[in-house]
């Protein structure tokens, strides 16, 4: 009989519901523990999914031989903290994306992690969504030529939402920036890489939280155009467009369930319909990379997350986005 992979969640909210959902569609994961600083929540986490260790402190699950990794899907401001903390106790990381609020924070996170030789990776799910690779493989097979546009964007309307909330508490890194302009910066960067040059600028809400970022990329023979905003939906579909045809990641393109190229006037179909919704592939992934004894992904490294990291840093300090408890 194939031995689990014991899973510990730190932070039982949404995105942690949605993470702990599909580890269950996963035949070889076993989610062993949950911890959050309100025992009672983390109890009601484990009885909604039948964990048999709820602790009220992180440091209980860092300590507990119970868990092989740790999944950290706290508010962006704690993941490096948690992330390291985790790490020291000699358990494996995947925390969620951001993996830092700063490429100094990500710095800080590889080294803790080469230190102490576990594997960590930052939870970047669209990295491993079946469209996303589709389009990424055609890309490289020259199906579309050489690239010289994209276009990418995250939007979804959330003014509504409390001031206190992840999403407009700047003491929490609010913002549309580092929670859905990551994709679209992931996505320019997987295809083109780093960019020669960027351009960009952020609209704010009175309490200081970036409301919408428009980014441009320019790269020697190429441009990316990037968009992401708290003030409105968008239409959320990736083009990729080269000399010899487009591809269109279908909406939202972030976890999208196919894709499709346009070529001689053309259209192909991808239906790439996701397991579950979605983390499945990086679970996988994870797996894989513990089975194989390696401290890192080949297809998220510690040097791509280094590099988006340093993407973000370059745009907030063009638009002037900083968070209060970075001093």
């Amino acid at each position: 009989m194939e031995t689990k992979i014991k899973w510990g969640i730190v932070g039982p909210g949404k995105i942690a519901t949605n993470f702990t959902e599909d580890l269950k569609l996963v035949q070889d994961a076993e989610v062993a523990a949950v911890a959050s600083r309100n025992l009672e929540r983390a109890q009601k986490f484990a009885h909604q999914f039948d964990i048999p260790n709820a602790f009220g402190s992180y440091d209980e699950l860092f300590n507990s031989d119970a868990v092989d990794i740790v999944y950290v899907a706290t508010p962006h401001n704690f993941h490096k903290d948690l992330a390291i903390e985790a790490i020291k106790s000699g358990k494996h990381v995947l925390c969620e994306k951001p993996l830092g609020v700063s490429r100094a924070e990500v710095e800080e996170i590889v080294a803790a992690a080469k230190a102490k030789k576990v594997f960590m990776m930052e939870g970047l799910w669209s990295r491993f969504n079946p469209s996303v690779q589709k389009a990424k493989q055609m890309v490289d097979n020259g199906t579309i030529g050489d690239v010289g546009y994209l276009h990418a964007d995250f939007a979804f309307y959330a003014l509504d939402r409390g001031l206190d909330s992840r999403l407009l508490n700047p003491d929490l890194a609010s913002g549309s920036l580092l929670d859905i302009g990551i994709y679209p910066i992931f996505l320019a960067y997987l295809i083109l890489g780093m960019p020669n040059e960027i351009m960009a600028t952020s609209n704010f809400h009175d309490n200081g939280t970036e409301l919408q970022t428009s980014m441009i990329f320019h790269y020697d023979t190429a441009q990316a155009v990037l968009y992401s905003g708290l003030t409105g939906d968008s239409k959320m579909e990736a083009e990729i467009s080269g000399s010899k045809g487009e591809i269109f990641i279908h909406p939202r393109w972030h976890e999208a369930d196919g894709c499709s190229l346009v070529k001689e006037e053309k259209t192909q179909q991808f239906a790439l319909p996701r397991q579950g919704n979605g983390f499945v592939y990086e679970i996988e992934e994870v797996h894989r990379c513990l089975k194989a004894k390696k401290l890192e992904s080949d297809l998220w490294s510690h040097q791509n997350s280094l590099d988006l990291a340093e993407l973000l840093d370059t745009i907030r300090k063009k638009c002037g986005i900083t968070f209060p408890f970075e001093g």
